[in-house]
Order: structure tokens, then sequence, then C-alpha cells
């Protein structure tokens, strides 16, 4: 499971990570960043830059440097982290009213992308479900992916529906100023598809069923990690009292990390 362009996803990680550690951090210490969004998505965003510089950056260090130490179960981890960056970075992209960083979105949305791309490319031309034993836990996550998924599609449709019968617009779109909700276009459209077809395809125990379904666990733990930052800096600004969905994400975390480590306890050799 050796990647063979480590050259390159070495030469593009490095350019992902300074460019995501420069964006949160004026996310977070320049209080002009986000001036042109509306006093919600400026908590939201100074929350979400935190979890990334304090969090995910450094573990994108961490798995590159192990990825090139040649340890199989970083590979997968890496690509989760990559994929969470990608989802972000689509929403900061065409989310967040133009401002100076601009450029910096698009350099690590575009990164993010390729290296995901080459990862996956390579990964897929290898079996890599027989590095597995028999106790891995695949029906487990795969209903647990297509219960996210549905609980997921069941709130966004909640908002979108009424909004569509009425002629009006959703309520996150009218109060930030949105076009649309990017949120609802990446998760309607890409990432709750993806965890309905990972969990087909691991129940089918196909390849591609192996090689999405770290990533989408990774993809959940620091989503869910990132939208408890959200709501703590809400807090904070006095924008929303209401902390509950905290303690939700808080579990679908925990069972992801769960999942995780019983997926990668399940490999046969954990280097080569």
């Amino acid at each position: 499971m050796e990647l063979k362009r480590i050259k390159i996803i070495t030469t593009l990680t490095i350019i992902l990570c300074v460019s995501l550690a420069a964006i949160s951090y004026f996310g977070v210490f320049r209080a002009d960043t986000y001036m042109r969004d509306s006093v919600s998505m400026r908590a939201q965003g100074a929350g979400q830059d935190i979890v990334d510089l304090f969090l995910v950056v450094p573990l994108l260090i961490i798995s590159l440097i192990y990825i090139r130490r040649k340890h199989r179960f970083f590979i997968l981890i890496f690509n989760g982290i990559i994929f969470y960056i990608l989802y972000s970075f689509f929403i900061y992209s065409f989310g967040v009213h133009f401002n100076n960083l601009f450029l910096l979105y698009c350099l690590i949305l575009g990164s993010s992308l390729y290296i995901f791309i080459i990862t996956v490319t390579e990964l897929s031309g290898t079996d890599i479900k027989y590095l597995f034993s028999e106790k891995i836990p695949l029906k487990t996550i795969a209903i647990y992916f297509i219960v996210i998924a549905a609980m997921f599609y069941l709130l966004w449709l909640k908002d979108i529906i009424p909004a569509i019968l009425n002629n009006t617009v959703p309520k996150s779109v009218s109060d930030n100023g949105l076009l649309v909700n990017p949120v609802h276009v990446l998760d309607i459209s890409v990432a709750l598809p993806g965890l309905i077809i990972t969990a087909v395809l691991l129940l089918k125990k196909h390849n591609l069923g192996f090689i999405f379904a770290p990533v989408l666990l990774v993809f959940l733990i620091i989503l869910t990690v990132a939208l408890i930052g959200m709501l703590i800096m809400m807090q904070i600004k006095g924008i929303n009292e209401d902390i509950s969905p905290a303690v939700i994400f808080g579990a679908l975390s925990v069972i992801s990390i769960i999942l995780l480590t019983k997926y990668l306890n399940s490999i046969r050799i954990s280097k080569g």
C-alpha cells in the first residue's frame, strides 16, 4: 500500500499545510478577515479556523511523516484529513464573502483535490481488502453511514422542501446573504450519497468500500469536532445560547473514533 507518487504528494501537502496554517491564523487572530460576512458566519469561521490550526494542520503533518515512513494505516487516515479539507474549502471558496485570503482558499481547494485524486487512484489499484482480518466491523460501519446520511438528509430537507413549496429561500441562505447554502449543495450531492454508496460497497466487500470507509470516518471525526468549535464560538460571541447540538456532535465523534479504531486494528500488518 506504498504510494508511488510520494514526492508529488509531499510537495502538495507542504503547500497545503502552509496555506491552511496561514488562513487559519488570520481567521482566528485578525478580526477583519470575515468582515463582509454575517456575525454568525464570522463566529463559525473563527471556530473552524481554531480547529484547523491546532488539530488539522498537526494531524496532516504527522500523517505525512508516517506515510513517508511507509506506515500503511496512516495513508487511510491521511486521505480522511484531505477529504475534510477538500469539503471545508469548497465551502470557504463558494460560501465565504470575498476577502484578502480568496486566492489561498482556491490554492487549498485545488491542492487537496489533486492530492485526494492521486492517493485514491493509487490505492484503487491495490486489493487492500486482503490486508484486513475477519474481525473488521463492516456491517456496523455500513449501518452507521446510512443512519448518518438519513439523519442529515432529513435535517436539510426540512429547511429546503418548505422553501421550494412556498417559493422562498431557506433561513440559512437569507440570513447570511448567500445565493445558496454550500453545505446543502455538498451534503446532498456529494457527502451523503458518498456515505450511502460506501455502505453498500462495504456490505458487498468491494475494494473501494475498504478505501473510503476510513476516509469517511476520519472526515466525520474532524467535521464533528469543527462543528463543536463553531457552536462554542457562537456561544462565546452571544449569537447562539443553545449548545445542546454539541452533545450530539460529540457523540458522533466518539462513535466514529471507536469504529475507526476497530477498523484499523483489523489490519494484519501495520508496516510495509
